[in-house]
């Protein structure tokens, strides 16, 4: 059965950093395209970050985190991490990890999306709380 478990949330200060963890369990993680989500209090939720499926994986992030946050995949450890530095005030919500099992190209190129819309994520995790404050 697939499982994704996110860890490492927790307080931190504006200008900080964590990791985040999303462990899988009976999946092959590369063939999956991961992404990473957030939901803020009174918001809806948005994608932040996703890594495609298939040797190495591309990233992609969406505009508000691009240049502080990097997300990377280890297959031997079936796990996809999320790094995330100069951490803000409005970076404050819960994450989420998603998986989906659809292979995507975009001219050639590896692609995973960061809409729930667009993409088929029917595996998610239950969450972890990141809260930014001094």
């Amino acid at each position: 059965q697939e499982q994704f478990v996110e860890s490492g949330g927790g307080l931190v200060q504006p200008g900080g950093s964590l990791r985040l963890s999303c462990a899988a369990s009976g999946v092959t993680l590369d063939y999956y395209n991961v992404g990473w989500f957030r939901q803020a209090p009174g918001k809806e939720r948005e994608g932040v970050s996703c890594i495609s499926s298939g040797d190495g994986g591309i990233t992609y992030y969406s505009n508000s985190v691009k240049g502080r946050f990097t997300i990377s995949r280890d297959n031997a450890k079936s796990t996809v991490y999320l790094q995330m530095n100069s951490l803000k005030d409005e970076d404050t919500a819960v994450y989420y990890c998603a998986a989906e099992k659809v292979p995507r190209w975009v001219n050639g190129r590896r692609w995973c999306p960061l809409s729930e819309e667009v993409g088929k994520y029917d595996y998610w995790g239950q969450g972890t709380q990141v809260t930014v404050s001094s």
